[in-house]
């Protein structure tokens, strides 16, 4: 039977002695630690595994040089991993995101072991082993350029699995910060106050003690950036960029071959979990409301914004290694161990992938650093025009806008095929911003990546028009032209 709703779960526990509960755990944790760090080794295999962690990282440079984010470097994000990459680099240094790595590893980790207390909790050590376990290995089940970059589910995670593990024991301020933790790294973190909500009932303090911890974290982000600016970028100014329209066969072609991905990796998730959807029932029948919000919750997540990129479905995969360990209490033992080494396969396959596929894309982004960094001195200021901002971070240069994509210019930024692609589905007041920034600014070099692309110059007039007027072309690498400035 299901839990009424806004009722918190009852939780049935056995006693445990203190030095039972640190014998536990001096278990767990080491096989957790070595499987997040095994599962993560291929993220340490190539310097960097996509735009995303190409843009922190530039990011976080021009905050270390004393610019401000949402002023002079600007993104569709919230700040916390902004932040976070800007504190990791003055420590270890900006050359390198080896030191990112680790602590993204650090975060499956934390994620595993929230997952596997949590499960522990409510129906014992072996559904918490196994938890942590299914958590780790089908974390690694989408393209590896989703999966193992470190940047934003990868760090959202620890904090939405954070908000589930407090909110579980009824600390209701902790669960709220966590929920804006979550929010801060990337907005569909929030999904996770509509379990914690549930958790916490209509009574008034636990309420308030949410709200409390939810809005004032994110009430002083806003402040110590911008909060007008803070509001544009996180919330109001992306109405162009979360629409379906324009590129539907495109954009459900994408979603169906991740979801289909995922599939692969949670094969042996997705029996049990189907199971219980059948019978709606398992060993824990108390805390099965709050688990499937979680669950549903996600899945919302990983829908809004219409653009189904792999990395998106990351939050589904605590949700869905809980459920699962929940819909395997009902079935026999040997069920659990089936499903841990399924799981196991299919993430030694992931892992094979991540280590041997090759990567174009980035070998030609670092051939146009190089011959950037040839042609340029390391003062100069220089334009990538395409999608690949961390040009800039492998040619050490400096962007000539805080626009670091064209998307941003262009809304091609979702990955659409073009029918809503060109200056008028800019972000509102970017046109008339780029044309103050390169006319006080002017690069010395422009390399237009467009490389046939419907946001190249011949779809682009104001970009014709200026390169026309201020530009001459001087070469050619891979079919990105490069403009030197003219005279």
């Amino acid at each position: 039977m299901l839990v009424e709703p806004h009722a918190p779960p009852r939780v049935t526990t056995v006693p445990r002695s203190p030095l039972a509960v640190r014998g536990y755990w001096t278990r767990q944790l080491p096989l957790l630690a070595l499987l997040a760090l095994v599962t993560r080794v291929p993220s340490f295999a190539r310097p960097l595994w996509n735009p995303d962690e190409g843009y922190l990282a530039v990011q976080a440079r021009i905050l270390a040089a004393g610019g401000h984010l949402y002023g002079d470097v600007v993104d569709r994000k919230p700040p916390l991993l902004p932040w976070l990459y800007e504190a990791v680099f003055a420590v270890a240094g900006s050359g390198s995101l080896t030191a990112v790595r680790l602590l993204a590893v650090l975060a499956q980790l934390t994620t595993a072991v929230l997952l596997a207390s949590l499960a522990r909790r409510h129906w014992g050590d072996d559904a918490g082993r196994t938890a942590g376990v299914l958590c780790l290995l089908v974390s690694v089940g989408l393209n590896p350029e989703d999966a193992q970059a470190a940047t934003f589910e990868v760090f959202m995670l620890p904090c939405t699995a954070a908000a589930m593990w407090c909110a579980d024991r009824g600390r209701w301020a902790a669960a709220g910060t966590a929920v804006a933790c979550a929010f801060l790294v990337k907005q569909t973190g929030a999904a996770v106050l509509l379990p914690v909500l549930w958790l916490c009932g209509p009574r008034r303090g636990p309420l308030l003690a949410v709200a409390a911890g939810t809005v004032l974290p994110v009430l002083g982000a806003a402040l110590v950036t911008d909060p007008a600016g803070f509001l544009f970028w996180t919330v109001t100014g992306s109405s162009a960029y979360a629409s379906f329209a324009g590129s539907e066969l495109h954009v459900l072609g994408r979603a169906l071959a991740n979801a289909a991905i995922l599939a692969v990796a949670c094969a042996g998730l997705l029996p049990p979990v189907v199971r219980a959807l059948r019978t709606r029932r398992t060993g824990a029948a108390e805390t099965w409301g709050w688990l499937w919000l979680w669950l549903t919750g996600a899945a919302v997540a990983v829908v809004a914004g219409f653009h189904f990129f792999g990395h998106y479905y990351l939050q589904l995969v605590p949700p869905l290694a809980l459920t699962a360990t929940a819909a395997l209490q009902t079935l026999p033992p040997r069920s659990s161990r089936t499903a841990v080494l399924t799981s196991a396969c299919c993430c030694a396959v992931f892992l094979a992938w991540g280590l041997l596929a090759p990567r174009p894309e980035l070998d030609h982004v670092r051939r146009l650093a190089a011959v950037t960094d040839r042609r340029t001195a390391p003062g100069d200021r220089v334009l990538f025009w395409g999608m690949h901002p961390e040009s800039y971070w492998f040619a050490d240069r400096a962007p000539a806008s805080r626009f670091l994509t064209a998307g941003l210019l262009t809304n091609y930024s979702g990955g659409r095929d073009g029918p809503r692609v060109g200056e008028r589905y800019a972000v509102a007041g970017s046109w008339r911003t780029f044309r103050t920034e390169t006319a006080s600014r002017p690069p010395a070099l422009v390399v237009d990546d467009s490389r046939g692309a419907p946001y190249g110059p011949d779809r682009i007039p104001a970009l014709r028009r200026w390169l026309a007027a201020r530009y001459e072309r001087v070469g050619e690498v891979d079919g990105a032209v490069l403009y030197a400035r003219s005279g």
